[in-house]
C-alpha cells in the first residue's frame, strides 16, 4: 500500500479514517492496530500513541460513529419544515447511516451498552439530545418524560429494524423509504405520539 502523507497532529484521525474502511470491508473482526499502522505507513507501535489497546480504538470508532450520527440528524433537521416533514428527514437519515455504516453502527450501540462514563457516553448523550429537541415540547403530565423516552427508542428501533432489513438484502432501499414513511405515520398517528407531539 502506498504512504500516505500526515502531519504528526493527524495521525489519530488518519487511524480512525482506517478503521471505519476496515470496519465496512470487513467487520469489527478485521480491525486490529497492527493492521492499521500498516495501512497508515507507520512504525507497529504508533497508533498506540492514540489507543492503548484495541478496546480504546472500538471506543473512539464509537464515538466518532455518535458524533457523525449527530451531525448528519442536525443536518436533516435544518432544512425540515413542519412536524411530519421534520420527523421524515430525522428518519432518513438515521436510516441512511445505518445502511451506509451498518458495521460502526453495531458497534456504537455495543459500546453504549456497557455503561461506561466517558466519550462515548457523552457522544451519545447528544445524539438523543438532538433526537429530544425533534420531538418537541408536547408531551405534559407525570408520566410525559416516560412517555417521550419509549417513544425515542420506538423511533431508534423501527429505523434500525428498516435499516437492517435493507442491509440483509431483504428488501430494497426504495422498499425502506417506503417503510420509514409507513413506520411514521402510524407513529405519529397513535395515542403515543399524540401525546408526545400533539394532534397532527
Amino acid at each position: 500500500m502506498t504512504e500516505r502523507p500526515f502531519h504528526h497532529g493527524n495521525l489519530r484521525a488518519v487511524l480512525l479514517d482506517e478503521a471505519v474502511a476496515v470496519l465496512r470491508e470487513s467487520g469489527v473482526d478485521g480491525l486490529s492496530l497492527r493492521d492499521l499502522a500498516r495501512r497508515a505507513g507507520v512504525s507497529h507501535g504508533a497508533p498506540r500513541s492514540h489507543f492503548v489497546d484495541r478496546q480504546a480504538l472500538l471506543d473512539a470508532l464509537a464515538e466518532l460513529g455518535f458524533d457523525r450520527l449527530t451531525a448528519a440528524v442536525r443536518r436533516a433537521l435544518s432544512g425540515a419544515d413542519g412536524l411530519e416533514d421534520r420527523f421524515r428527514r430525522v428518519a432518513l437519515a438515521y436510516v441512511d447511516f445505518a445502511i451506509d455504516d451498518a458495521a460502526l453502527m453495531d458497534l456504537m450501540f455495543q459500546a453504549k451498552t456497557t455503561g461506561r462514563p466517558g466519550p462515548v457516553q457523552a457522544a451519545a448523550e447528544s445524539l438523543f439530545a438532538v433526537l429530544e429537541g425533534a420531538v418537541g415540547t408536547a408531551a405534559a403530565g407525570d408520566d410525559g418524560a416516560d412517555a417521550r423516552l419509549l417513544f425515542k427508542l420506538l423511533f431508534a428501533a423501527t429505523m434500525q429494524g428498516i435499516a437492517t432489513l435493507v442491509v440483509s438484502r431483504r428488501i430494497d432501499r426504495a422498499q425502506g423509504e417506503r417503510l420509514v414513511d409507513a413506520a411514521l405515520g402510524t407513529m405519529l398517528g397513535s395515542e403515543l405520539g399524540t401525546r408526545v407531539v400533539g394532534a397532527r
